[in-house]
């Protein structure tokens, strides 16, 4: 077994603690789903910790290292945990990777909840998207929630990390339509040719997306009753299938 004190372990509690990779670029991902859908990605996988419990599944599907109960839950972010994390190899691509085809691409513009985040991105493989920009100041890909959120689409659809003007240029260089989701817009979201090489822009929970970067784009809309505005990952999810709707 391996102890409290292992550098491995002190690895995956310090990534844990900042919401990221650990310093050789390892993911971290927790529970047996997220270990069997890297097994099937084909991903490249570091290392697998697990409790006692969990070994015992584990045999003959992965090699392990095998901690006591109480060492585990000192590096887990998970309050009811399966027992099982993973070190997986998740790295961020070239935007240019992300606008391939005829590009249907979902932009993160200030996106803090990781939640939202990787449940955006789950639609984005759901729906047939090319890929998902993080834009700078947005939520970390590789935080442990993201990951769990996105149930491991984020092991398969290419995501880049850039800043704005690089994201801008990128999109305005292959003449990619951009369309900020907006409450307020006058068109709906099936008003506008998303059949199209097309840059859906999802903004920050709370203020939505910034009005700078609005006027680069398509505000569109999402016709509701009753409620002013969608949850992020929501509203992520109804445009993606819009776009899919059109393409079809």
């Amino acid at each position: 077994m391996l102890g409290v004190h292992h550098p491995l372990l002190k690895s995956i509690r310090k990534a844990v603690q900042r919401g990221g990779r650990t310093d050789d670029g390892f993911a971290i991902a927790e529970g047996f789903h997220l270990l069997f859908e890297a097994i099937k990605s084909k991903a490249s996988i570091g290392a697998v910790i697990a409790t006692p419990g969990a070994a015992k599944m584990l045999d003959g599907v992965a090699a392990h290292h095998v901690v006591d109960e109480s060492v585990f839950h000192q590096i887990s972010s998970v309050e009811n945990s399966q027992g099982v994390i993973s070190l997986v190899r998740v790295d961020d691509q070239p935007v240019a990777e992300c606008l391939h085809g005829n590009p249907l691409v979902m932009a993160l513009d200030g996106v803090q909840d990781p939640g939202n985040a990787g449940a955006m991105v789950r639609s984005a493989e759901a729906f047939g998207a090319s890929g998902v920009v993080f834009i700078k100041g947005s939520v970390s890909p590789w935080n442990p929630k993201a990951l769990r959120a996105s149930a491991g689409s984020l092991f398969r659809v290419p995501f880049a990390i850039v800043g704005w003007e690089e994201f801008l240029a990128a999109i305005q260089e292959r003449r990619i339509a951009l369309y900020a989701a907006g409450a307020r817009a006058e068109k709906r979201a099936d008003e506008v040719p998303l059949h199209e090489a097309a840059a859906i822009l999802i903004g920050n929970e709370g203020v939505g997306v910034p009005m700078e970067h609005e006027r680069f784009g398509t505000l569109v809309r999402i016709p509701t009753q009753s409620v002013e505005s969608l949850n992020a990952a929501v509203a992520a999810g109804i445009l993606l299938y819009e776009a899919r709707r059109q393409r079809q």
